[in-house]
């Protein structure tokens, strides 16, 4: 564990990792090895036919990581998992986030009540606070976001050792599309902007994703906090990162307005601006004061990649 705020003991934490081969999940499985703790994927297929995901196994076995065969829905298995490790992250879809519940009880089961014995839970959150980024969706987003904050309450209803994780905006879903939600295209000539372009948001770079959530996971100063990925070169409004597109591009684009009451549901957040809202210092800290060495990817570095 961490002595200090971006820093760290000799001893790795064990950390397993559900819903490793999932988009953000692969990303937290190479951080965690690269930075030396003993990784497990919690794998249903050990050989699997898709040869995408065959591959992507094999490039965990590669950097280390223990292929474990388990399911979430295997009780048994998941004690066996989770009895071993230290921290467990979970990376699952959002339809599966209300059955984080059976890592909730597998975990209380592997501690069995032994107070010395803690393992860290970091629930599959990545995206936006769901208590500060609810209040502005409509369904079925707001049932996602009601769902990740029920896991929240189970959690510390629990008694178990957690940390939050809200990431905002991935790099990879948005960033190539220049922010658009409307169409979900790269721009060419004119680019669509949802509301008046001006509010800003975060987009954060997967693999930073991977890296701050590991940081973080195994962290003192971060165990039972909400943290925040803002990097502070990342938080741009939809009009400043076209302006940083053209200028790369050298391709001044034409600006399509659409108002809010048009909007799309997955992107009400997009124009609230939860993602800016002020942290609370009691409950929250923010991932890139926290660790401060962790050299993480800009939308100016991002962007330069689509030219």
């Amino acid at each position: 564990m961490a002595s200090g705020a971006g820093e760290e003991t000799t001893a790795k934490s064990r950390i397993l990792v559900v819903g490793a081969t999932g988009h953000i999940g692969r990303h937290i499985v190479a951080a965690a090895a690269r930075l030396g703790h003993p990784t497990t994927a919690l794998v249903r297929d050990l050989s699997p036919s898709d040869q995408a995901k065959s591959q992507l196994l094999q490039s965990f076995r590669d950097a280390g990581v223990n292929l474990l065969h388990g399911d979430l829905y295997d009780h048994s298995s998941l004690v066996a998992a989770v009895r071993d490790a230290d921290v467990v992250i979970s990376a699952l879809r959002a339809p599966q986030i209300p059955d984080q519940t059976n890592l909730i009880a597998a975990i209380k089961e592997a501690t069995g009540g032994d107070v010395t014995r803690r393992i860290r839970f970091v629930p599959s959150e990545f995206g936006m606070d769901p208590e500060r980024g609810g209040g502005g969706a409509v369904e079925p987003v707001r049932s996602i976001y009601a769902g990740k904050a029920a896991i929240r309450r189970a959690v510390e209803a629990a008694g178990i050792p957690h940390t939050y994780v809200a990431c905002n905006y991935f790099a990879g879903f948005a960033l190539p599309t220049i922010g658009q939600f409307l169409p979900m295209s790269p721009p060419v000539d004119s680019v669509v902007i949802i509301g008046d372009g001006s509010t800003k948001v975060v987009f954060v770079e997967e693999a930073d994703i991977g890296t701050l959530t590991v940081r973080a996971a195994v962290d003192p100063h971060a165990e039972n906090k909400a943290v925040h990925i803002r990097p502070a070169a990342n938080t741009v409004s939809h009009e400043e990162l076209i302006a940083l597109w053209e200028k790369k591009t050298g391709k001044k684009m034409e600006r399509v307005y659409v108002p809010e009451d048009v909007l799309l549901t997955k992107i009400q957040a997009y124009i609230k601006g939860g993602m800016t809202t002020p942290l609370d210092p009691a409950s929250d800290v923010e991932a890139t004061q926290l660790y401060p060495d962790v050299k993480y990817t800009t939308v100016d570095d991002y962007l330069d990649r689509l030219l």
